[in-house]
């Protein structure tokens, strides 16, 4: 296929600019089309939900409420008769045509007045979509409403979720920035990789890719619902992945062209420049190959949760290694072809192994048991926290610091209200919404629970109950629950929002994990066990891709949910807990994108062992994984680094979820290009000896002569001293038994 798109540069460069140019003319309207909700199809809380946004235009549901607060000076109460109608006037002013609210003024519920009668608190329910834009700009307007208006001498203030968890919350600051600052690192990066204008060409397949994978989503959110947050994974994943690929072929190619023999790959000669190309896209194109095949399964797998909003995911990830993949097998030997010598100047010899991972792969090798504890060792001491995962929404303390809106919900916090205020639970009822209130305020963990009168549609009705903790701790959790089970317990009763949601979201998710793993595990065996023609690599590869991500979860937990390092790093509080959607989208990704870095090292370590049996040398494992760690470690740590850089660009994003999220997956990216590649998979191949290389055959013995640790003889013909040629016959067809 390569010497086919050499021969086609003028067409195959001519494809991929036509399909760029359309991805990046349609990209626009491929957004608008994205979908903002994340729906639960047949899910109790999904159902009282859409049944309350229906009856009550479009309010509510699993949309939090905005809170409007007022504290009077002390002598005053905020249920005197004057105070209550003055606060009730903002209130109604900054609720938006076809809201609704809830006050003391309209419920006569103290649940509304603190303790000490000084602080008053509002709901209101502003008509919106789904999503984390769900409001558009209702919080501003609402915010603006009542701007300047006092009651008593004090001002009427807003908070809420939906401004906590936004950029109302902090300094606000374009996601342009945070793209910027990753292509920026990344273009730092290799150009140290590079030394020179080479390190160009990978961005450049990153700019074919990107535009082409969103022009293939604009056609998928055509056929089905795809989520919002495909955008972000498709510019940031997108961008490493095709990075990746692209620096393992360029890296190969620099090497394939030193090795020619002489000619000047960018001279008159173009025998010699198509021979480098040729080489380089045999041996480092299979691996790309069966590491986008990889990347593809564990992001495809996504497609098995009852979960749309994953699934969605699950198939704009299947697109994203694909593409990268079809532009690294076609338009790169051609962009190396045209200009790969042009732009890798100064012209030297390099080595083709690194020095430092060469040195630290020999002595891996020379203590492999060692290596394999001191790594183990860490890396479960990482993983351990991840044990005491707590699944949910962060607490929403967490959610904003240094703006308004958080400053105004501590003093709510402080009034006594309840933490849970910020997101209640929505029950629907047509029976007595009063009595039902009177009932749910008793369980334990309730702080408050309301039945306001005008809340009425056709004799449906809503009653809004609130925890005193945190939903997303485990004592808030516990009430939910209790409030949950006592409202569905009743007849003609519906217990939504967004705890009750968040709840079933988990279950949807959670409940398939051991299907989904299941699903990831067996694929991902079978593809690398044909490619890698062996038993224990890929069991072994599946092992330690699940520790890297069990590590990756453990910190997480222990500076997010725990809070050690969230103050430091991010200067928000410990979350109590990891965002329901983020542990399986950390998994999915990063259970790729490590497996990528496996099969670029186990791809090249089998590489060497191949030649050393060729050349006659019995026992190559050790060697081989030397050459292999040498050839591949300055690959898999720039690559990583590019990752790297890019996800702590996002960490900035005032955004606890995201920042979650980037944090997991920064994390897991360094932990797995050090310890998991640089140690441990060294030292477990080592350890394995001769058993990396075992294949049950099916005919007379091993395939092509061979037997577990390479040919029978030095100048078996099954095999070949030229890398190029090994790899071409990795899997021939086995002997046919002789006739009669």
């Amino acid at each position: 296929m390569t010497r086919w798109v050499l021969g086609h540069r003028r067409l195959v460069i001519l494809v991929w600019l036509v399909l760029a140019a359309a991805g990046i003319a349609t990209v626009g309207d491929t957004i608008d089309r994205l979908s903002q909700g994340s729906k639960l199809p047949g899910r109790p809380g999904q159902q009282a939900n859409d049944l309350i946004r229906e009856r009550f235009g479009g309010t509510g549901g699993r949309n939090a409420p905005l809170l409007v607060e007022v504290t009077v000076p002390e002598g005053r109460r905020a249920d005197e008769a004057e105070v209550r109608d003055a606060f009730d006037a903002a209130v109604r002013r900054a609720t938006p045509p076809g809201g609704r609210h809830a006050s003391f003024a309209t419920t006569g519920d103290p649940a509304l007045i603190s303790a000490d009668g000084r602080t008053a608190v509002a709901l209101v329910y502003p008509p919106g979509g789904e999503g984390p834009k769900a409001y558009g700009d209702a919080p501003a307007r609402v915010r603006a409403a009542v701007a300047g208006i006092e009651v008593a001498g004090a001002p009427v203030r807003v908070t809420g979720r939906p401004l906590l968890s936004g950029r109302d919350s902090g300094a606000a600051r374009s996601p342009i920035a945070e793209t910027l600052l990753g292509a920026l690192g990344a273009l730092v990066v290799l150009g140290l990789t590079f030394a020179g204008g080479l390190a160009l060409i990978p961005l450049l397949t990153a700019a074919i890719a990107i535009p082409t994978t969103f022009l293939l989503v604009g056609g998928l959110t055509r056929v089905t619902d795809v989520s919002f947050i495909v955008q972000y994974l498709v510019a940031l994943i997108g961008l490493g992945i095709a990075i990746d690929y692209a620096l393992l072929v360029v890296t190969r190619w620099r090497e394939e062209r030193d090795r020619v023999g002489g000619a000047d790959p960018g001279g008159p000669d173009p025998g010699g420049r198509v021979e480098a190309i040729v080489r380089a896209a045999t041996t480092a194109g299979r691996a790309v190959l069966l590491s986008g095949a990889t990347v593809a399964l564990s992001l495809a797998a996504l497609v098995v949760l009852p979960v749309p909003f994953l699934r969605s995911v699950g198939y704009a990830g299947l697109l994203m290694p694909l593409v990268s993949v079809a532009v690294t097998l076609t338009l790169l030997p051609v962009l190396l072809y045209v200009c790969g010598a042009r732009l890798d100047v100064p012209r030297r010899t390099r080595r083709a192994d690194g020095r430092a991972w060469s040195a630290i792969a020999r002595a891996t090798t020379r203590r492999p048991v060692l290596a394999a504890v001191l790594g183990g060792a860490l890396l479960l001491a990482l993983a351990a926290p991840a044990l005491t995962m707590r699944v949910g929404q962060p607490q929403v303390t967490a959610l904003g610091r240094g703006g308004e809106p958080a400053r105004v919900f501590a003093a709510i916090e402080r009034a006594g209200f309840g933490t849970g205020i910020a997101q209640p639970i929505e029950v629907a009822t047509d029976g007595d919404a009063k009595a039902l209130a009177r009932r749910l305020a008793a369980e334990r963990g309730v702080a408050g629970a309301i039945a306001p009168a005008e809340w009425d549609s056709g004799g449906l009705r809503v009653v809004e109950v609130w925890t005193a903790t945190d939903p997303a701790t485990d004592a808030g959790r516990a009430a939910v629950g209790r409030v949950l089970a006592a409202a569905r317990a009743t007849p003609g009763v519906h217990a939504g929002g967004g705890p009750a949601q968040d709840r079933d979201f988990a279950d949807a998710v959670y409940g398939s994990l051991p299907l989904v793993l299941s699903a990831i595990a067996v694929l991902t065996f079978l593809v690398l066990m044909r490619s890698l023609r062996s038993i224990w690599l890929p069991v072994k590869a599946l092992v330690l891709n699940t520790v890297s991500v069990a590590a990756a979860y453990g910190a997480v937990v222990l500076i997010w949910q725990k809070g050690y390092g969230s103050e430091l790093l991010f200067d928000t509080p410990a979350t109590g807990a990891i965002t329901v959607w983020v542990p399986m989208a950390v998994f999915a990704f990063l259970f790729g994108l490590s497996m990528d870095y496996e099969v670029f090292i186990l791809t090249r370590i089998r590489e060497a062992h191949l030649d050393l049996a060729a050349r006659g040398v019995r026992d190559t494992t050790e060697e081989a994984v030397v050459i292999g760690i040498g050839r591949t470690g300055r690959l898999v740590t720039s690559a990583a680094l590019i990752l790297f850089l890019a996800f702590v660009a996002l960490s900035t994003v005032p955004v606890t979820d995201v920042k979650i999220l980037a944090t997991a997956l920064a994390v897991g990216i360094v932990v797995d290009a050090t310890i998991v590649r640089g140690v441990l998979a060294p030292a477990l191949v080592t350890l394995m000896g001769r058993a990396n290389w075992w294949f049950p055959h099916r005919a007379h013995g091993p395939r092509g002569g061979r037997d577990v640790d390479g040919p029978k003889h030095a100048d078996d013909p099954g095999v070949a001293s030229d890398p190029a040629r090994t790899l071409n016959r990795i899997d021939p067809e086995p002997p046919r038994p002789e006739r009669g």
